[in-house]
């Protein structure tokens, strides 16, 4: 009888197991991936879920968005420039079936897709586009890597590039590019000021030089705008005018000019000294014609004694 006992407990604590194993409760986030003796059989949704045991096996599959943090990748950039990115993905399941069937892990092979595309794309760009546009590099991203993962039915929504770490040498070659930046748009508003404020004093010296007055009024206001500051020196404009009168009442004063320079004599020219022809010979080195008698010797016709 006890032995019997032992048998009916056990084979009731056997079919507790097994009917607990056949009870499945899904969230509603999550959905069921239902496979019968190996073969994909349905896709059960959320609630509780009944299950023959030892013969079906479910899969749970959440499809909630899921946050890939892209490990740091050493990229080189097309200009030659080695920098290091790191980016984020954001992906969600669409088809629980294919993202079982179709691939073995789908969140290890899409981070895997991801650094490979992370660095092919922004390997293509120059450290300028990299930092410029990140935008159009972020979208290029998403579109290439939702490509490779739809298959799978994965749904990439969203790729960032978090962070662009450049070596300090480049870091200091462009806080020096930006700075020259910053002091040729200085000058060049600076240029500016200096141009517009020679426009308006030419156009108040046009003013001024209609009537004269106007410029003894502005020199009243300046000796007005000196007084203010208690200042024990006084300062007082003399205008151009009485000078020209008082230089017309007293005859004006010459102007010493020192003695101009005597001319210097011219120099004598230098002596020239004829110099023959080299190709020309003497008269004694010409020989006579052949048809010319040399001249008699006076000494052949006398006699000798």
């Amino acid at each position: 009888m006890g032995v019997a006992l032992g048998v009916i407990g056990a084979l009731v604590i056997i079919a507790l197991l097994l009917a607990a194993s056949a009870v499945r409760i899904l969230r509603e986030y999550e959905r069921g991936v239902l496979f019968r003796l190996g073969r994909l059989i349905a896709l059960k949704g959320p609630g509780l879920r009944f299950l023959i045991p030892v013969i079906d096996q479910m899969v749970r599959v959440d499809l909630r968005t899921v946050t890939l943090n892209v490990p740091p990748q050493e990229v080189i950039t097309k200009d030659n420039i080695t920098v290091r990115v790191t980016a984020v993905a954001y992906f969600r399941v669409i088809d629980p079936d294919k993202a079982i069937t179709e691939v073995e892990n789908f969140l290890v092979a899409t981070s895997q897709i991801a650094q490979t595309t992370l660095r092919s794309v922004l390997g293509k760009a120059e450290l300028d586009s990299l930092l410029a546009e990140r935008e159009r590099l972020n979208q290029e991203l998403q579109t290439i890597i939702d490509e490779q993962t739809e298959p799978w039915g994965i749904k990439v929504s969203t790729v960032e590039v978090k962070d662009v770490e450049l070596p300090p040498d480049m870091q200091r070659a462009i806080a020096r590019q930006a700075e020259a930046e910053r002091e040729r748009r200085a000058k060049i508003i600076s240029a500016e000021g200096e141009f517009q404020a020679a426009q308006k004093l030419s156009d108040a010296a046009d003013i001024i030089s209609q009537n004269p007055a106007t410029l003894q009024l502005r020199y009243l206001q300046t000796l007005l705008e000196m007084g203010v500051n208690q200042n024990t020196t006084i300062v007082f404009p003399l205008p151009i005018e009485l000078m020209t009168a008082f230089t017309k009442i007293t005859g004006g004063a010459e102007t010493y000019r020192p003695p101009p320079k005597p001319p210097k004599p011219p120099a004598d020219p230098p002596a020239v000294t004829p110099i023959p022809p080299a190709d020309e010979p003497s008269p004694a080195d010409v020989p006579p014609p052949a048809d010319v008698e040399p001249p008699p010797d006076p000494a052949a016709g006398r006699p000798t004694v």
